[in-house]
């Protein structure tokens, strides 16, 4: 117990015996003298537990010199006199130092067991709790809150000196107070108060928990890093392979178009050279399509996408996604009035959104099923459906379609499986959801929710 402790004990100790004396000094002569120095115990047992037993046994001594003064005859002097009240004062020095002493070591104890206790509870949680990137912070912030300390570091030794690796709080000028090793290169330091002996063996285990969480950290990083770079090479590899096989296709067709144009000794009708020239058309359409997605994925994953949101009329961005789509306009009935709120997106990616869901609905129904797209205010905000009647997807399914260069039911055309992830990212990166469903009779039902914009 430091001096603060001391001194309240003895503050706790004397005002216990002044508050004896004042009470049981108008009652002495109908109060026995066991009564008396038992009360007296009180005010003893008090000094011990709040400050140790340098203040108990002042107590001690002060309870003599009291019952002595006040409840021994003669009163009010120090003479003793009789054999017997003698022995009273000598038993009563004895019982009340061993019951002091016996209730400081309980004290100690006591002590001792919670902090066995606190060091158990911060290093159970430094070894169960799961590694992430503030783990370590915020083992040091239990450092620093259990033992009042202003700075708690884990140190570095490099080839410039040492540096933090974590720190919580702003170490003040100085050496620290406690500067325990953590491991290969680490060490802990503390700024703060001056610690006891069983405190600093408590810090120096919890230096070799801190050194194993970063240790645990920075595999749980590298292994983060690995598990990235698989994710690129895989889709890398998807593609290589799927650029390889949806651009040499159009490819081959602008080829063979242009060549037989150029034919010098070739002399083609009218309506050969324009289905020629139709096919190049097609092609060249197909190719910027391609390079437009590629683009587009680039962007989500690089986190480099720009969004300007504002109020804006659903119908004209759906109508103007059509506009971009000639061939699957005429296939597709359209129900979006134009009285409905008005949406808070931008219109930009929004019409992007709907030109990937409408063609992606034309890919997946027959030639001769019609696509259908509506809206309707609900809950505050908008839900727009783009309907087709094609062979649907199964719930199982319904997630892994929006996998960058997943295509279900290939039926041989073309595209690298990038339309729907780039409808979902676009539809994050605007605050709406997109979400499949099942079309009653079968086919998908794609719902774009759009929050409304306020007035």
């Amino acid at each position: 117990m430091g001096p603060r402790r001391n001194w309240l004990g003895a503050a706790v100790g004397g005002a216990g015996l002044s508050a004896c004396t004042l009470l049981l000094a108008p009652h002495r002569d109908t109060v026995s003298l066991a009564g008396i120095t038992l009360l007296y115990l009180i005010p003893v047992v008090a000094a011990a537990a709040v400050g140790g037993p340098w203040p108990a046994l002042a107590a001690v001594a002060g309870a003599d010199l009291l019952v002595n003064f006040f409840f021994i005859p003669p009163y009010h002097t120090f003479v003793v006199e009789t054999r017997d009240h003698g022995i009273v004062l000598a038993v009563y020095i004895l019982v009340a130092a061993a019951v002091a002493a016996a209730v400081e070591v309980a004290a100690r104890q006591r002590a001792r067991a919670v902090r066995r206790d606190a060091e158990a509870a911060l290093l159970a949680q430094a070894t169960a709790e799961p590694v992430a990137g503030q783990s370590l912070t915020r083992l040091l912030t239990q450092v620093r809150d259990t033992f009042g300390m202003t700075a708690v570091a884990l140190l570095e030794s490099s080839p410039t000196g040492e540096h933090p690796v974590a720190a919580v709080g702003s170490p003040p000028p100085g050496r620290p107070a406690l500067s325990a090793p953590a491991g290969d290169g680490l060490r802990l330091a503390a700024w703060g108060p001056d610690l006891l002996g069983e405190d600093r063996q408590t810090l120096a285990r919890l230096a070799g928990a801190a050194a194993r969480t970063l240790e645990a950290q920075r595999l749980a990083d590298q292994a983060a890093r690995a598990r990235e770079l698989a994710e690129i090479d895989r889709v890398r590899a998807a593609l290589l392979a799927a650029v390889g096989h949806d651009l040499r296709t159009p490819l081959a067709g602008v080829k063979a178009a242009v060549s037989s144009l150029r034919q010098p000794d070739l002399d083609l009708p009218s309506d050969a050279r324009a289905e020629l020239l139709a096919t190049i058309e097609e092609c060249s359409d197909r190719l910027d399509a391609l390079v437009e997605n590629l683009l587009s994925m680039s962007r989500l994953q690089a986190g480099m996408l720009s969004v300007h949101l504002e109020s804006v009329a659903l119908d004209a961005v759906v109508a103007q996604a059509l506009l971009h789509q000639p061939d699957s306009g005429s296939r597709v009935e359209l129900d979006v009035s134009d009285r409905l709120p008005l949406v808070h997106t931008d219109p930009g990616l929004l019409e992007r959104i709907l030109a990937n869901l409408i063609a992606n609905a034309c890919t997946a129904s027959p030639a001769q099923q019609r696509i259908h797209i509506d809206a309707a205010a609900v809950d505050g905000h908008v839900r727009l459906r783009v309907i087709d009647h094609g062979p649907g997807v199964p719930v199982a399914d319904q997630e892994r379609i929006f996998v960058p260069f997943q295509r279900l039911h290939d039926r041989g055309h073309g595209g690298l499986g990038l339309g729907l992830a780039i409808a979902r990212g676009f539809t994050d990166a605007i605050g709406a959801t997109l979400t499949p469903h099942d079309t009653p009779g079968g086919g998908l039902t794609m719902i774009v929710t759009l929050p409304r914009s306020m007035p």
